[in-house]
């Protein structure tokens, strides 16, 4: 393989001298130089073929030794030095200190028809932040993030990549459950690919330990390489930063809500300084709509990172990186407008969002309280997202409001529940749809057209990632590779998918890595 070393971050910013994997506090440096842990017998097991094209890797040169041994940690690039991040973060609302990369490490930044990406290995052993872990990773958890990371971004949503999943051959020791009853599971490590893996955490650290003179170098690097179009070194630099950042972070948000998606991680060392969706922990799709859920099983008492809570958590974290930015910028007066106006701008994208799932083309006065009925509607029973706003797109403007009803029944866990309960409550929020439909101007076929782009057929359900678990723990990959190839068209019909295209199971209802998950991996 011959990739293009183009190492920005590590040759702009402080290291650590300490040069050692050994954990400790690390000050007045981004970055420490650490060596992957050699496994004792990788194995590749799936990668992506369009990711390794975008790294001008070929599909023949995927097959080398040479390929499983640098994306397992086993060898090291030419010209290159691995390195872990510093950085710190606020971990369900409290002030956690120092966090770091503690299980990953970046192998290079390579440059590519003019881009950067930076390839980070998720698994790979020990770095001065790993506390009291050993910096590995298990199959399971590697299985749900290369799978995720490519389901997303093909859904539209900004995300990191993952280039490859490889098994290490050695055993890792993991309490699923935080019950006290460990076991020793298939360690694996995953590849992740990003324009960079700068976070909100990264400038808390500098702040927290009042180092402005890394926290100004940080932010310049920053600005200089992933916003180029903020000009540098004037008296509004941090201002448009800070605004930059919090639109793409709305803009994220916005669409994790349009495809169901839920986080359950959202510390401040979780987020992207890019608008990225990164790391891919306890994270899940809403089966039945229920804005309280969460799938993170550290967060079942508060629900903090519940699906309705993530535009809040994310002004919130916004506030936390307003804290941190606040000693280049000297005045609270911008960054508090930024993030006033934060909330209003969320309810608008979510509006016009919400509009393009219902096929509304035009705005109109009513809009809101249309919404607002629907969303109600959905929890009064178990209604499957996906399905729900997949089929409505199937509803013509004349249709009568008995027939609309009928197009949307499959979405519905209990159809007698409906018949029994809430009917009357459809019927009514079909008759103010079906009238407003009478409003738009576009045709019955464009509409369609329009909504199933918005809303998926397919996604990655945590059922679907545990079926492909449970093979691969047994050496048979062939469902990672279906779900990998389904999910690279959640929009289309593929019908000879359609099996996928169903509510969640019975078994999968309350089974650990089909409903909620922890932290573990």
């Amino acid at each position: 393989m011959k990739l293009k070393i183009n190492n920005r971050f590590s040759t702009e910013l402080p290291a650590d001298t300490d040069e050692t994997n050994d954990t400790r506090q690390v000050k007045n440096a981004c970055f420490s130089y650490v060596t992957p842990r050699i496994p004792s017998k990788p194995t590749l097991i799936h990668f992506s073929e369009e990711v390794a094209a975008m790294l001008g890797i070929s599909t023949e040169e995927t097959k080398s030794a040479e390929f499983t041994n640098v994306f397992s940690g086993k060898e090291i690039l030419p010209d290159s030095r691995p390195y872990s991040m510093s950085y710190a973060g606020h971990q369900f609302g409290n002030w956690a200190g120092q966090l770091g990369d503690g299980r990953a490490i970046i192998l290079a930044e390579i440059e590519r028809q003019k881009q950067v990406y930076t390839l980070q290995l998720k698994g790979a052993g020990m770095t001065p932040y790993s506390r009291r872990a050993d910096g590995l990773a298990v199959l399971r958890s590697s299985i749900r993030e290369h799978l995720c990371s490519e389901a997303m971004f093909h859904l539209g949503v900004p995300t990191t990549r993952s280039l490859s999943l490889i098994l290490t051959g050695d055993q890792v020791l993991r309490d699923v459950m935080y019950d006290g009853n460990p076991a020793y599971e298939k360690g694996a490590v995953v590849c992740r690919v990003a324009p960079s893996f700068i976070r909100f955490g990264n400038f808390e650290l500098f702040s927290s330990q009042n180092d402005l003179k890394t926290l100004k170098t940080l932010a310049d690097f920053t600005i200089k390489y992933h916003f180029p179009e903020i000009k540098e070194n004037t008296p509004t630099s941090y201002v448009d930063f800070f605004q930059a950042v919090a639109n793409k972070t709305r803009e994220m948000i916005v669409h994790w809500q349009r495809v169901g998606f839920v986080h359950g991680v959202m510390n401040t060392d979780n987020m992207s300084i890019l608008g990225l969706t990164i790391d891919y922990g306890p994270y899940g799709w809403l089966e039945d709509y229920n804005p309280n859920w969460t799938p993170n099983t550290t967060d079942r008492e508060n629900r903090r990172y519940r699906f309705g809570n993530q535009a809040e958590i994310a002004l919130w974290n916004l506030y936390q990186l307003a804290n941190a930015l606040y000693p280049l910028i000297k005045e609270a007066a911008p960054l508090e407008s930024i993030l006033q106006v934060f909330q209003a701008q969320y309810e608008s994208d979510y509006l016009n969002m919400m509009r393009n799932k219902l096929g509304l083309s035009k705005a109109e006065e009513q809009d809101n309280q249309l919404i607002h009925i629907l969303t109600e509607n959905l929890q009064l029973t178990e209604t499957d997202m996906t399905i729900f706003f997949r089929k409505l797109s199937l509803i013509k403007k004349e249709d009568a409001v008995e027939d609309a009803f009928e197009l949307v029944k499959e979405s519905f866990y209990k159809i007698e529940e409906v018949a029994e309960k809430t009917e009357d409550s459809w019927m009514y929020w079909f008759t103010q749809y079906l009238n407003r439909l009478q409003q738009e101007s576009s045709s019955d076929t464009d509409r369609k057209v329009a909504m199933d782009k918005v809303n998926p057929k397919y996604v990655l359900r945590n059922y679907m990632s545990q079926l492909a678990i449970e093979a691969a723990e047994k050496e048979d990959y062939s469902l990672i590779e279906e779900l990998h190839l389904l999910l690279k068209n959640p929009y289309q019909e593929q019908d000879e998918y359609q099996k996928w295209f169903a509510k969640r199971p019975d078994w999968a209802r309350e089974k650990i890595g089909s409903s909620m998950l922890s932290c573990s991996s």
